[in-house]
């Protein structure tokens, strides 16, 4: 039940970060203001669903992984804190700081500057959860 559990929170947070990161990327290359600052209030309304999402993932995958060890799962856990700082610390705050910056028609270089980390980030988050997505298949192969 736990691997379950665990499956379906880490598939939402994957998925709510690929729209959000898909809806971004849609908006500014043919969006208008109005678009873009509708995109980025979405964001931050979709935060109640990643958010929890992100932190029943992390605790069922505690809760797996205890007793356990393992090359894949070793690698799996020095992912997490790399994925959960950038979230913290860079996705959060940016959805944030251009939603704020959106809504008041603020589109300009520093908006696209931070929008440019934001997307990095944002690539950078969904490789590190694609890469435990796809070790964690592993690891339910080998139990």
């Amino acid at each position: 039940m736990k691997s379950i559990l665990h499956a379906i929170a880490g598939s939402i947070a994957f998925i709510t970060i690929l729209v959000f990161f898909s809806a971004t990327v849609i908006v500014e290359l043919g969006g208008d203001p109005a678009a873009i600052a509708r995109v980025k209030a979405a964001i931050v309304q979709g935060l109640w669903l990643l958010i929890p999402a992100l932190m029943l993932t992390g605790a069922s995958g505690f809760a797996l992984a205890r007793g356990r060890s393992g090359r894949l799962l070793a690698a799996k856990q020095r992912r997490m804190p790399f994925i959960a700082g950038n979230g913290l610390l860079i996705l959060l705050p940016a959805a944030l700081l251009l939603d704020s910056w959106a809504a008041a028609g603020q589109l300009d270089g520093m908006f696209y500057t931070v929008q440019a980390v934001e997307l990095l980030a944002g690539a950078v988050n969904l490789t590190l959860m694609g890469l435990n997505i796809r070790d964690g298949v592993r690891l339910r192969a080998t139990r």
